[in-house]
């Protein structure tokens, strides 16, 4: 894999305040630059970050609107346009039971196919 690195993404979004403070999507893209190559899994119920949905909604709390929530679908493109391959799980995926389709670059992986890859990364990392 030319000595790029591996990372897992296996929990989906865990709330939309709690992940103002920190965002996965945005960290892959920083290792994406500074180790000089990423390939992204998304696995569990961070294959629902592939999914082609519409913008992320605004978070009303009591009289106040939280707009300023991460999009991890805009994340993954931020991703995809800096070269970084993305990978969902496809079993995984069929969990889900959506008919809506991945985003546009994003590649379906076999059951196993990614984990059988693992020794041609220069390191595996959870995310």
């Amino acid at each position: 894999m030319d000595g790029r690195v591996l990372a897992i993404v296996e929990r989906g979004y865990r709330g939309a305040l709690d992940k103002q403070f920190f965002d996965e999507l945005y960290l892959a893209t920083e290792l994406h630059r500074q180790l000089g190559g990423l390939d992204v899994l998304l696995r569990g119920s961070a294959v629902s970050y592939a999914l082609d949905a519409g913008p992320v909604p605004s978070l009303r709390i009591g009289n106040r609107t939280v707009d300023t929530l991460t999009d991890p679908r805009q994340g993954l493109r931020t991703l995809l346009g800096a070269g970084v391959r993305v990978l969902v799980e496809e079993p995984d995926l069929a969990a889900l039971g959506s008919p809506r389709p991945v985003i546009e670059g994003v590649e379906l992986a076999p059951p196993g196919a990614t984990a059988a890859r693992w020794s041609t990364y220069r390191m595996v990392v959870f995310l």
